[in-house]
């Protein structure tokens, strides 16, 4: 599951293990460790979300932090 909701695709599938592609990626969301059902994984809050959103209202763009569904991803990381 931590792949599918993860917004900047920090995860990867191997040999069926979830394992980090790139923890730089990584926008402390916490959408891994809130839809796994396991508990296998927690994030540290961090600054990510919070600056995608502020970012978004500094350039009147859409505040986001990246958390919505795709084509490719059916369901938002929330």
């Amino acid at each position: 599951m931590c792949e599918t909701v993860c917004p900047h695709a920090v995860f990867q599938i191997s040999n069926k293990k979830a394992q980090i592609r790139d923890i730089n990626d990584c926008m402390e969301c916490g959408a891994c460790a809130l839809n796994c059902r396991f508990g296998a994984i927690s994030v540290t809050s961090g600054v990510g979300c919070a600056a995608g959103i502020l970012n978004g209202i500094l350039k009147n763009t859409e505040p986001s932090c990246d958390c919505t569904a795709t084509k490719e991803k059916e369901s938002s990381c929330c």
